[in-house]
């Protein structure tokens, strides 16, 4: 057993606080870590809290504003409800003319559709000829 190396016990100890010292470290540097992201969580919170206030003030003041309607003059109130009348008029036929161009488009295809159908047909048609042609010539 004399010959077992033996670690002098101030050595033993300075690797222990090495050791200790690294641990403290990564330790204080985890918690740092953490105390950092609750301090992040809780101001994305109060953003988060001072954009819903935010937004009904703007809505409240947008109900309030819709209350206060300044009254126009007879005469601006029938040009708004003609503008009204007119633009209702312009969506439908908008809609109107949307659909017509919709049902346009689709007949155009079918027909390109079936004119390449009937193509196909006719080269089919005459590929038929000609194979019945060599089957009659080779009997």
């Amino acid at each position: 057993m004399a010959d077992m190396v033996s670690i002098p016990q101030n050595i033993f100890l300075l690797i222990i606080a090495v050791i200790a010292l690294v641990a403290i470290i990564v330790i204080v540097m985890q918690w740092k870590k953490v105390r950092e992201a609750q301090s992040n969580v809780i101001f994305l919170e109060k953003q988060a809290e001072l954009k819903k206030i935010e937004l009904v003030e703007k809505d409240l003041e947008s109900k309030r504003l819709m209350e206060n309607v300044i009254p126009l003059p007879k005469d601006q109130q029938e040009r708004l409800s003609q503008i009204r009348g007119e633009t209702s008029n312009m969506m439908q036929k908008v809609g109107f003319l949307h659909s017509e161009i919709n049902e346009r488009v689709t007949r155009l295809e079918t027909r390109a559709e079936y004119e390449k159908l009937q193509k196909l047909l006719e080269d089919i048609e005459k590929k038929e000829k000609q194979m019945e042609k060599k089957g009659k010539g080779g009997n």
